[in-house]
């Protein structure tokens, strides 16, 4: 199963950068691979909370679910996606150094089904997507966008 890990300093409190990243509704302002995504339930966001995440181009047939099991604030999340295609499993950490924080993450995937065979590829391409996700999430951040009222 391919890990991918890695890490990003924001230019940002570690509470902005943790909630923005917890509300997974504001993942398609950061990454262009992820077309919507919708909390199903009730706020406040925690543990438990779960959302349905739709990637670009996939339609409903894409749909993966996001489930957050473990709601550490401002500290760590510990996310499972589930989909047709793939399972994940993973930790965030949020590390707070100064003004800024230090963002970490540690990712289990695992392609399912006939997408299985491109393994190998997901190990190739994988830590470079996931960095981009992240590096663009730091220059929103530090762009002076906040996570409240986003959607």
């Amino acid at each position: 199963m391919p890990r991918i890990t890695g890490h990003v300093t924001i230019a940002a409190p570690v509470e902005a950068v943790f909630d923005m990243v917890a509300d997974e509704r504001n993942e398609p302002r950061y990454n262009p691979r992820i077309a919507r995504a919708s909390l199903e339930g009730h706020e406040p966001i925690g543990a438990g909370s779960r959302f349905v995440v739709e990637p670009s181009g996939t339609g409903a047939r894409g749909r993966m679910a996001m489930t957050i099991l473990e709601h550490d604030r401002p500290h760590l999340l510990h996310n499972a996606v589930t989909s047709s295609f793939m399972q994940v499993d993973g930790v965030l950490r949020f590390e707070e150094r100064g003004d800024a924080t230090l963002l970490s993450w540690d990712w289990e995937m695992e392609l399912v089904g006939r997408w299985r065979a491109l393994t190998p590829l997901l190990r190739l391409v994988g830590p470079r997507w996931e960095r981009r996700n992240w590096v663009s999430l730091k220059h929103l951040m530090e762009s002076g966008a906040r996570a409240t009222g986003l959607s």
